[in-house]
């Protein structure tokens, strides 16, 4: 069965609540050695897993799928109490997890399996194909936003690949992620140990991981904390997969659904209290429609409370970022259309609109990770376009226009992008997820998101010699030489 690993340190992990403080789970606190000791034994059950067909491990995930959802009451439960998201929600996220583990498990074959390759002229005599391999340990550091989905497009997706994983959820949603991690084991009572295992803790915990002999790592946060993650893998060449944060913008052109339009905005800035790595960050909307636009956000926000649509600031210092965002944007000229820096009350922040704020202001440039959101007036999608792409960040985008929105999707610099809706390329199990810049590399879902966690194997086998063409030897001949360049000549030449 999928394990814990033994405690090694007495100080526990304190789990609590984070709408009340209550305490809802005590935890321990994996030492480096514990960590070292689930490595090595997932290790130990790597060659077991990589062994199985895909089909055999495609059971075993959607076994995983099926346990989750006939638990999805308690698991949701949990996730509403620990990570602070309604009820709704946290099922929402559980049906995309189940969506997604299911993709990896019944695709691994088509997109993994053995596949042949032209040989070309001169190599003729030779078969050549590509085999994806797994890569054998694969650690994953997940986040508490969204503690179940995020981990697995990692662990799922590398689990079907053929590899073992040891997976570390953030020390705020420690208890949904060792529920996950179990549920492998619950529902496949005859898997070997460590081929999905789980150990809990701070940074000190995710670190030990990092230096733990893994092939690769998986990490999902902020960009500081994922530049740490790097600096410590270069120690080993341990290659990483890094989904960081982002400050996504959203564009609203002159032929856009104004009214659809906000209320995607409206949804994307404020749910899971604007705790999205995807959510809308930054609006820029064309002069034209920008007046209908902000009377229908108003709108779409009137009924919008914490407590009811969406929950508490998961992490409590997350909530002095917003309020420093909120009173810089003010100071930076910015005018408040939906609440204000009275909106920030700890645990909760009530949705903020700012509008037409200096774009050098920390609001426009920093990631809030809160529920707030910018509106800039732009005279042309040209100027929103340049506007989206001035920052570090290139993580997602929304675009709503009528007849033009993927002619303005692709210019963007970004890793995706949703067209007259929001964040839906995350709910699309085909499609590969990740950024560029500061927003980190790599792809997890998709097709991608399988290759990412495994290696590329290059094989070229000799069918029948070719009697005089020894051209990779010693004993090449004058006459092979001139059949070869006459061939290219032929192949390659100018043509008359």
């Amino acid at each position: 069965m999928t394990q814990t690993a033994p405690p090694v340190v007495s100080d526990p992990l304190r789990s609590v609540n984070p709408a009340t403080g209550e305490v809802i789970a005590v935890l321990p606190v994996h030492s480096a050695e514990a960590v070292q000791a689930a490595v090595d034994q997932a290790r130990e059950s790597a060659p077991w897993w990589a062994g199985l067909s895909f089909g055999e491990r495609a059971a075993y995930l959607l076994r995983w799928r099926t346990y989750l959802h006939d638990h999805a009451d308690e698991l949701v439960e949990l996730i509403h109490t620990e990570n602070g998201k309604p009820h709704e929600d946290a099922y929402l996220e559980l049906a995309l997890v189940l969506e997604h583990i299911a993709w990896a498990a019944k695709h691994a074959s088509k997109v993994l399996g053995r596949r042949r390759v032209g040989p070309g002229l001169l190599m003729s005599n030779h078969q050549a194909v590509v085999e994806q391999r797994p890569l054998g340990v694969v650690g994953v550091i997940g986040p508490w936003n969204y503690p179940i989905y995020t981990p697995a497009g990692s662990a799922g997706y590398a689990l079907a690949a053929g590899n073992t994983v040891v997976f570390k959820p953030s020390e705020h949603t420690s208890a949904i992620g060792v529920f996950f991690a179990e549920a492998f084991g619950l529902a496949n009572p005859d898997v070997r140990p460590g081929v999905l295992s789980v150990v809990t803790g701070f940074g000190e915990t995710g670190a030990a991981l990092c230096r733990a002999g893994v092939n690769k790592i998986a990490f999902t946060g902020s960009t500081a904390t994922g530049k740490k993650i790097m600096a410590a893998c270069a120690e080993t060449l341990t290659p990483v997969v890094l989904e960081l944060g982002g400050k996504d913008a959203f564009i609203v052109a002159p032929d856009a659904d104004v009214t659809a339009a906000a209320d995607a905005a409206a949804w994307g800035a404020m749910a899971n209290s604007g705790q999205t790595c995807v959510g809308v960050e930054r609006v820029y909307v064309t002069r034209d429609v920008r007046d209908k636009f902000l009377a229908a956000l108003q709108r779409s926000l009137r009924n919008v409370r914490p407590g009811t649509e969406y929950g508490p600031m998961t992490m409590p210092g997350q909530v002095d970022v917003v309020r420093r965002h909120i009173a810089d944007a003010l100071e930076h000229g910015g005018t408040t259309l939906v609440g204000g820096l009275d909106s920030v009350r700890p645990p909760y922040v009530e949705p903020v609109v700012l509008v037409d704020t200096d774009e050098t202001s920390a609001a426009v440039q920093e990631e809030t990770f809160g529920p707030t959101l910018t509106v800039r007036t732009v005279d042309s999608v040209n100027e929103a376009i340049s506007l989206a792409n001035a920052t570090r960040y290139g993580l997602a985008s929304t675009v709503f226009s009528r007849k033009h929105g993927l002619d303005i999707a692709r210019q963007l610099r970004v890793g995706m992008t949703s067209v007259n809706s929001v964040l839906s390329f995350g709910a699309i199990p085909a499609l590969p997820f990740g950024g560029v810049g500061d927003s980190g590399f790599g792809r997890i879902h998709g097709a991608e998101g399988l290759r990412e966690f495994s290696r590329t194997h290059s094989i070229a086998r000799q069918r029948f010699a070719v009697p005089g063409m020894a051209l990779l030897s010693f004993r090449r001949s004058r006459a092979a030489m001139s059949i070869t360049k006459r061939l290219v000549k032929l192949m390659h030449g100018r043509a008359r």
